[in-house]
């Protein structure tokens, strides 16, 4: 099979955990960009990095590039392409834009005219057209624009990677899947201690932590990829693809842990746990994180999303105070992370991150931040008390 180029599209911050994902996985010629890597790769990878990608939104495979100015030359641009080789008559498909361009400046234009080259092709040669669907296509394309060069790609994916088919019940304020991959990668996990998630919801960042940690493929449990709505569809080589990362799954030998006070949380993240088929690694259970104390001897890896003040009332200032509080006082030797839009609220917590990285949750900007608790030194108190 031929090698071709593809992009892997991530959240800012993720491009360089992608980019040793996809070399990991035997990527050739990977490149990273802003919320993009590229890569290259047969329809076997294509498989393989859909299927076991942590830290991708979507894997395009470009089909043409040319250069446009203007709606007539995008539209010929777009009649070029021979979409006989991806669509019939009788399919449905769906375009999506991006564009960094004077030259453009509405989406729902450059999508239009991308439908219009297509369907008019179509309807010369045979005066029928395949239609579009918005919830269920056959076929997604991508249209790139960057100044006045255009990208054509079609979406392997189809829905977004961040829907990894495990979580049908969530709270509130669920944090994406494809982000706390991220933070769980970001914070050294590797399932090699004991992990607690405090503040679980429902149950995404315990989920992730499993996964990785035994080293089971992010998407095994999605329903359906794009690619498999394709012309060139090979059911026999997936199911290959899949065995041999099944085989590369690994034991796991400590605990994962989760907490949080709402019944109804722990209900729902028992249920996406169950769906996940992760039930033996994963304990939850209906505890106040502020009354609990660390249960376990030896290293312990805390990650956790708590709530930041915008979609659920709390008071803030004695939230995080109380968060530092039960760090300081009943999780010793613990690396503990947490993501929070709040900056003003990490002031509260009382204790020095040794790490603070900026990502975005959606369109929030947060900050992961780190706090090392040590065992029991002054010097390890006095490190992690603000002045």
């Amino acid at each position: 099979m031929e090698n071709y180029k593809m992009t892997a599209k991530t959240f800012f911050g993720f491009e360089e955990m992608l980019a040793k994902e996809l070399t990991n996985l035997g990527a050739q010629r990977v490149e990273i960009g802003t919320r993009v890597v590229s890569f290259y790769g047969d329809k076997g990878f294509m498989y393989k990095a859909n299927l076991a990608l942590r830290t991708a939104i979507k894997i395009l495979k470009p089909i043409k590039t040319f250069k446009a100015i203007n709606d007539k030359a995008l539209y010929e641009g777009i009649r070029t392409i021979d979409w006989s080789d991806y669509l019939t008559e009788h399919n449905t498909f769906l375009v999506e834009t991006t564009m960094h361009s004077e030259n453009f400046n509405h989406s729902q234009f450059v999508a239009l005219k991308t439908k219009d080259a297509i369907v008019d092709q179509f309807r010369d040669l045979n005066g029928k057209r395949p239609s579009i669907d918005k919830d269920f296509p056959d076929l997604q394309i991508h249209v790139h624009i960057d100044r006045d060069t255009v990208t054509v790609s079609l979406d392997s994916s189809g829905a977004s990677l961040h829907h990894r088919g495990y979580r049908t019940a969530t709270n509130i304020a669920p944090i994406n899947e494809v982000l706390a991959a991220g933070m769980l990668i970001l914070s050294g996990w590797d399932g090699t201690t004991h992990f607690l998630d405090p503040m679980c919801g429902s149950g995404t960042i315990l989920a992730e932590a499993a996964m990785i940690a035994c080293n089971i493929p992010a998407n095994i449990n999605r329903k359906e990829f794009g690619f498999e709505k394709w012309k060139d569809w090979d059911a026999e080589l997936f199911d290959a693809v899949l065995e041999s990362l099944l085989k590369k799954t690994r034991e796991f030998h400590y605990t994962i842990k989760g907490y949080d006070k709402a019944p109804s949380a722990v209900a729902k993240a028992k249920d996406n746990i169950r769906n996940a088929n992760l039930e033996e690694y994963i304990t939850i259970t209906n505890d106040n994180f502020f009354d609990s104390k660390k249960e376990t001897d030896g290293p312990l890896q805390m990650v956790f999303n708590p709530p930041y003040g915008e979609r659920l009332e709390i008071d803030l200032e004695r939230f995080y105070r109380e968060i530092g509080d039960t760090l300081k006082q009943s999780y010793p030797n613990t690396n503990s992370w947490f993501i929070t839009a709040n900056l003003e609220a990490l002031k509260f917590v009382g204790l020095r991150p040794s790490r603070k990285i900026k990502l975005f949750n959606g369109q929030l900007e947060t900050r992961f931040v780190k706090y090392e608790m040590y065992e029991g030194s002054k010097k390890g108190k006095y490190m992690n008390t603000e002045e």
